[in-house]
């Protein structure tokens, strides 16, 4: 940092923090849909990432649509890629719910195993249908470009309009698992299976759902993640061990735990690649949470759920 004045440090902080405001953005969308199949049903799905990737590339499909058959709706259909995003990747991971994951429940070994083969297919099934290269849909006008309060400060517009997708979707999750219905059988479920159960509630409909849930916000954290890089076969696989660090530093059932984690995480990795390379500045931010970890295991908001 030295032979930098205050004011350009200050713009630099400033710079980074906003660029790192866009991978905070898709860390948390991947972390809350880890955290939601994590945290409330104990499954450890390695594959979280290639239904990240599944909302990539559905919305490169859509925008290469668009472009080829209905131009004048090129503005407009990045809205509905999003929502295209979530549905497929939720269909996608209730499918995988129901044809596997569903039998190897308490086995998180097994489940482990499992989820990374199914990544592994999934890997395949995209390099069959989109190819090895790396692809990126075309993106609206109103989406490029970037804000300048000061000469030195560039505010991408894309940043922005990534973070108030994922406000939007992480004040829907925690509607939805805090004041809605099924969010009271989601806990209920997660608290005492056996009971809910007695009570009335289906267990395996709420599993299915819950995962389902999870891989549609990844869904929709791969259609953000197109505005800030190119989609390829193995896109998801890159960044599945920054979303279990995320989940993990912030506490496995927590969702505010999982907020402040990913903010941390996102903006640490984003600022000290600007003083060092980024894989050094990866080993750093890795480095700093195990000895977090080592004096707090639980994470940064330890669950109260009594098991």
């Amino acid at each position: 940092m030295f032979g930098y004045t205050y004011s350009e440090l200050g713009a630099i902080f400033a710079m980074q923090g906003f660029a790192g405001i866009s991978l905070f953005s898709v860390l948390l969308l991947m972390a809350l849909g880890l955290a939601i199949i994590f945290g409330q049903m104990g499954v450890i799905n390695m594959a979280h990432g290639e239904f990240m990737a599944a909302g990539a590339y559905t919305t490169y499909l859509l925008s290469s649509l668009t472009e080829n058959y209905f131009p004048s709706f090129m503005p407009y259909y990045f809205v509905f890629a999003i929502v295209a995003a979530f549905f497929v990747a939720a269909i996608l991971g209730y499918i995988a719910e129901f044809a596997l994951i569903r039998f190897l429940y308490k086995r998180p070994l097994d489940t482990l195993l499992a989820t990374w083969g199914l990544s592994l297919i999934m890997q395949q099934g995209y390099r069959s249908i989109f190819g090895a290269r790396e692809v990126s849909p075309t993106l609206p006008d109103w989406l490029m470009g970037s804000l300048q309060p000061t000469d030195m400060i560039d505010i991408p517009i894309n940043g922005m309009f990534v973070l108030g997708l994922t406000l939007f979707i992480t004040l829907g999750v925690f509607y939805l698992m805090f004041k809605s219905s099924w969010g009271l059988k989601v806990r209920a479920t997660t608290q005492n299976r056996l009971m809910s159960g007695a009570v009335g509630i289906n267990t395996k409909n709420v599993d299915r759902m819950t995962f389902a849930l999870g891989c549609g916000i990844a869904g929709v954290a791969g259609a953000a993640f197109t505005t800030i890089a190119s989609t390829g076969p193995t896109t998801g696989t890159l960044y599945i061990v920054d979303t279990f660090m995320v989940v993990v530093f912030g506490g496995a059932a927590s969702l505010l735990g999982t907020i402040a984690s990913a903010f941390s995480i996102a903006q640490a990795q984003s600022i000290l690649e600007f003083f060092i390379s980024g894989s050094m500045a990866k080993v750093f931010t890795l480095l700093t949470l195990v000895i977090i970890l080592m004096f707090k295991p639980e994470g940064l908001f330890a669950s109260k759920v009594r098991r």
